[in-house]
């Protein structure tokens, strides 16, 4: 067997031969456009490993017939691409030159810098690949000289192709023949996330694991499922992906959809994250459920504390009733929308003095200052409540609450609007 990795002697060498990204490279497609078009712009492209990035801006590049020159961020230097920058005064720079740089996010400023003015000029195009969101980790002043195209993990369906092309040439190099049980290129092609290139080294790895059976060698089942075991999880706790499952996980809720909530926790539980979905369980009681159902706060900090004092794997359990529980629970952002009208006027000024029969009276001289004078103690009324002016004078008619046509909100509304008409007979 060729000791080259199997994902290499597979990489596709036409735009035809990529497997997913349609969404780019398929006919009529912009990407597709452009690169046919023959006037290649600067591109960046941003997606999650093994999905086509650098496979795409090899074949583009290699398109272009000019010269190419190849970097990757993770170990370039200012004197690489100052390198590159000296040989735009030669022959092979005549027509400009192709930089195809590989996870740029690990440039720092000054190296991005460095290539700036010669992008800008067109001496050098740029078509490089990242992994990580490119408008929170490249410089704005590069951002705005290319063009962004978004890569997708590519779906089981099209990931059954690479694997199958993958065991085709491993049948036409194996000195025995080669027999693959039912099952294990769709196991494969499901369990590796979308990452096409994970998928053709589990080809590899269950080949190399396969066992002699008479005059043959067989690829089980099993093998599959032992190789591919957690294959499929894309996580990291700095990376986009872990934002991603977090929102998810909250909008799911939010949504009311306990399914979809349960599949994103169990996520985090497989890759060893309990901390986070518990915050967060935590600020959907408040932020989603709010004054819907203000009991759900206590609950759900009892599940956290829980879940903390178990951890994994019974963490799950306490986690899994909270994300129930809220999911079937009413909903209410009155709150949210409260604070943020009232942080609203503050950021914006709105201050304003307070009261003086507001202020603290409980020192020598405070009523010679005229504090606390006139304050009416709202204990001392029916029903616990006095008509009193609390805001200050530049804000006294604000309103920055107001009551959610839940059942509990509507309940305490009655409540106010009744002990105010009583108030005002008096």
């Amino acid at each position: 067997m060729p000791s080259t990795p199997l994902a290499d002697r597979l990489r596709p060498q036409t735009l035809d031969e990529v497997v997913g990204q349609t969404h780019l490279l398929a006919e009529g497609k912009v990407l597709r456009s452009i690169v046919q078009s023959g006037n290649l712009p600067n591109l960046i492209f941003y997606g999650p490993s093994g999905v086509g990035k650098t496979t795409v801006a090899r074949i583009i590049a290699q398109s272009q017939h000019r010269k190419l020159y190849r970097l990757n961020g993770t170990t370039a230097s200012t004197a690489d691409i100052k390198a590159i920058v000296d040989d735009l005064n030669t022959l092979d720079g005549v027509n400009g030159v192709i930089l195809y740089l590989d996870e740029i996010q690990y440039l720092n400023k000054k190296q991005q810098q460095t290539l700036l003015e010669f992008i800008e000029t067109g001496a050098i195009t740029l078509i490089a690949s990242t992994t990580e969101n490119p408008y929170f980790y490249i410089y704005n002043a590069i951002l705005s000289r290319c063009t962004v195209f978004e890569f997708q993990p590519v779906t089981p369906a099209e990931v059954e192709k690479a694997v199958n092309r993958a065991f085709n040439i491993l049948k036409e190099e194996s000195a025995l023949p080669l027999f693959i049980e039912d099952g294990v290129v769709q196991r494969i092609a499901q369990s590796c996330g979308g990452d096409v290139r994970k998928a053709i080294n589990a080809v590899e790895m269950v080949y190399l694991a396969g066992r002699l059976d008479g005059e043959k060698k067989l690829i089980t089942l099993n093998d599959a499922v032992e190789v591919s075991q957690r294959s499929s999880m894309r996580y990291d706790r700095d990376s986009d992906a872990h934002y991603d499952i977090l929102s998810a996980f909250h909008k799911s809720i939010r949504g009311s959809d306990e399914n979809a909530a349960l599949h994103y926790l169990a996520r985090l539980i497989v890759a060893g994250d309990i901390i986070s979905p518990a915050r967060r369980l935590l600020c959907v009681a408040s932020e989603d459920i709010g004054l819907a159902y203000p009991q759900a706060l206590t609950v759900v900090k009892a599940c956290v504390d829980t879940a903390m004092q178990l951890g994994l794997p019974e963490a799950r359990l306490p986690l899994a009733q909270a994300v129930i529980y809220l999911c079937t629970l009413p909903k209410s952002n009155s709150g949210l929308m409260a604070i943020e009208a009232a942080l609203e006027d503050v950021r914006a000024g709105g201050y304003g003095e307070i009261p003086a029969y507001l202020k603290d009276g409980h020192y020598a001289g405070a009523q010679k200052m005229g504090h606390a004078i006139g304050y009416q103690y709202a204990h001392n009324f029916k029903n616990g409540y006095v008509k009193q002016q609390y805001l200050p004078n530049e804000l006294k008619n604000r309103v920055y609450y107001h009551f959610g046509k839940n059942k509990t909100e509507q309940a305490a509304l009655q409540y106010r609007l009744r002990i105010k008409e009583e108030a005002e007979k008096k």
